[in-house]
């Protein structure tokens, strides 16, 4: 007999599993209507318009977040509002897309030919093909569900991850074809992590720091105090403005290891050569990669094998950037 547990983690899975069956069947509906659908979003000089009404709402708000952050300019109107005085948000070079399961509510039946008579090129996703939708929208994306992953077959379900899904394939696609880069996202993302770590560089980070120096006949006693005055756990070691190597706080547990208390030890007896480097221009989640990649914590910002500074581990970290 099963459990209480077994049951909901079987209830889980069987959930899980008849969404991703219902996604993978879309699979026939990526076709010619799917490719016009882009070409005339791609094509319009004007915006995005998604509107839908119930749990396509909540599809459509997500939708319209994904254009707009990759580079499609959107907004979402809500069906009701729309026919109750909204719909003069609606440029005649605006695009509509229409969400809705069944593609016959009254919302949608008083909506389309408004959109129609205004003449924006509706594009419907729809999980009913012979519905009042998709017999009038110029191009229909199919969303067709054998059932609900709700064992009553009601609540939408595996209809909205259909949903859900198209629209992610028809964003995707888009941001595709206008070639939109990593740069373009950060530029559209200042303020998230993901943003700062497209753009923020290791220019914009070592700068706050001091630059803690010492030349290669520097005695330990001094180099001792160099790296803790400046707090960054290590310094540079330079003969004329060249690097030579670096010091850490580990080099000076190994010196002490090595050689004792002995104040007559020089900088250039425990430094470790070819220091791992960084250009001041090169991202800091780069910076963040190659300490990781070495188990270090901090790196030399060097242009040119000029010395400019130290970017530590902590000055990430304060970004967000993990």
């Amino acid at each position: 007999m099963q459990t209480e547990r077994s049951k909901i983690i079987e209830t889980g899975r069987r959930t899980l599993n008849e969404e991703a069956m219902a996604i993978k069947g879309l699979l026939p509906y990526i076709d010619d209507n799917f490719a016009n659908s882009v070409e005339v979003i791609l094509a319009s000089t004007g915006r995005v318009i998604v509107t839908g009404i119930g749990k396509s709402l909540d599809i459509g708000r997500k939708f319209v977040s994904t254009l707009n952050s990759t580079g499609t300019p959107a907004f979402f109107l809500h069906a009701a509002d729309a026919i109750h005085g909204d719909l003069g948000m609606v440029r005649p070079n605006d695009v509509v897309v229409c969400l809705s399961k069944s593609g016959d509510t009254p919302e949608i039946k008083v909506l389309v030919p408004l959109i129609k008579a205004n003449g924006n090129k509706l594009i419907s996703i729809v999980g009913n093909p012979n519905s009042f939708l998709a017999q009038r929208a110029d191009i229909t994306l199919l969303t067709i569900v054998e059932k609900e992953a709700c064992p009553n077959n009601l609540a939408p379900t595996a209809s909205a991850a259909a949903q859900l899904a198209m629209c992610d394939a028809l964003a995707v696609a888009l941001l595709t074809s206008r070639g939109f880069s990593s740069a373009d996202f950060a530029r559209l993302h200042p303020g998230g992590t993901l943003g700062k770590k497209l753009y923020l560089r290791v220019a914009d980070l070592y700068i706050r720091n001091e630059k803690p120096m010492v030349k290669p006949d520097t005695q330990i006693t001094e180099v001792i105090l160099e790296i803790t005055s400046k707090r960054l756990g290590c310094t540079a070691v330079l003969e004329n403005e060249q690097l030579l190597g670096i010091i850490t706080d580990g080099d000076l547990r190994r010196m002490l290891q090595k050689f004792g208390p002995n104040p007559e030890v020089k900088a250039a007896t425990i430094m470790t050569q070819n220091p791992k480097t960084i250009h001041p221009e090169a991202l800091v989640a780069d910076a963040l990669d190659l300490m990781r990649a070495y188990s270090i914590t901090q790196l030399l910002v060097v242009e040119n094998n000029i010395y400019k500074g130290v970017i530590h581990l902590h000055d990430i970290l304060k970004e967000g950037i993990i």
